[in-house]
């Protein structure tokens, strides 16, 4: 079953919930004019969730997809769980194939299942391990945030693109929460920020998190980004990463390898956020590692009305690849590595 809550499901500042047996979230797709919650124990209306984009954030899947196994397993019953989880995992597999957070979290709860002799067992097993990915979560966000602090000036104007905030993990974010701490202790930040096309996460929801927390944010179309950079307007670039490669190559929302790009050539830093979960050593470097196409139409309409002429071919990556070159830095929760990057399984 599938409900609607409102705006006062879950406490401030908190993406995603397991309550009693089911997942609460918001639905992203609805902000920033609505603050909606929704309540589910159903594995597929997550996995369309995902699909849709009501959840995301590379951390944020992993959780739910987590929860919504438990949720499986808890609904199921010992007759019959162990089929209605594998049947749960592999659907949620399906769904996104760029994010490693997504796969790390299903392989933790296929992993109990091969484990576990007894189904009748099988229900508890899987609900303790999807809270640990709850938690795990976000104890790696709080210390990717102690981490990044220490990377931003006590006056800094910082440029992102996308959404990294506690909208896109189950606690404070990646990139973000280092604009949080840096905030709370004092220092003086603004942060700018790309649309980020063409679902414009960037206007929708990072704009809207810095504002509900009252940090400036002034948002900007992504082309304006390099010519920002030229000026000499902002101080760093702090992003996130759906992948990291096992050399320090990064894929993440489209956008940000013309961001790296600019910050080399103008000699302007640019970081990585991302928790270990996000790296995939069986990747030996960007160019495996899948990016995901998506609709035609999210380019060739805009408000729902189409803006390009029908017919048109439309290429819709939602990521890119940023080469390890690049990077000045990977945030994780074990603190900032720099190159040469080495990431070993």
């Amino acid at each position: 079953m599938t409900r609607s809550l409102g705006a006062e499901g879950l406490p401030l500042r908190t993406s995603i919930a397991w309550v009693e047996g089911r997942i609460r979230f918001i639905d992203q797709r609805l902000l920033p004019g609505q603050l909606n919650i929704i309540e589910t124990d159903d594995w597929q209306q997550v996995a369309d969730a995902i699909d849709t984009l009501a959840l995301r954030g590379a951390p944020l899947i992993g959780v739910a997809a987590a929860l919504a196994v438990a949720a499986t397993a808890m609904k199921t019953g010992a007759d019959g769980v162990r089929d209605g989880v594998i049947s749960a995992i592999d659907g949620l597999a399906a769904t996104r194939p760029t994010a490693a957070n997504l796969f790390r979290a299903l392989e933790r709860m296929q992993r109990v299942v091969d484990r576990t002799v007894d189904d009748s067992d099988l229900e508890q097993m899987l609900v303790d391990e999807a809270l640990g990915v709850l938690d795990d979560d976000r104890r790696l966000c709080s210390a990717i945030g102690r981490h990044g602090n220490k990377l931003i000036p006590d006056t800094a104007r910082i440029l992102t693109v996308c959404n990294t905030g506690f909208l896109a993990t189950a606690g404070e974010g990646t990139a973000l929460a280092a604009v949080y701490r840096a905030r709370d202790a004092g220092k003086k930040v603004q942060v700018f920020v790309c649309e980020t096309r063409p679902l414009l996460q960037g206007a929708r929801l990072t704009a809207w998190e810095l504002t509900e927390a009252g940090i400036p944010v002034t948002l900007m179309v992504d082309s304006a980004a390099a010519g920002l950079i030229a000026e000499g307007g902002v101080d760093l670039c702090l992003i996130g990463a759906d992948r990291i490669a096992a050399n320090g190559d990064v894929v993440n929302k489209v956008g940000s390898y013309q961001l790296a790009l600019a910050c080399k050539h103008h000699d302007l830093p640019f970081y990585v956020a991302a928790p270990g979960t996000t790296v995939d050593t069986a990747c030996s470097d960007g160019s495996v590692i899948p990016v995901e196409e998506r609709s035609a139409e999210e380019v060739a309409y805009w408000a729902g009305q189409r803006v390009a002429p029908t017919g048109v071919s439309v290429w819709n990556p939602a990521f890119d690849h940023v080469p390890a070159d690049l990077v000045t830095g990977i945030i994780t929760e074990e603190g900032v590595i720099h190159p040469p990057y080495i990431f070993e399984s």
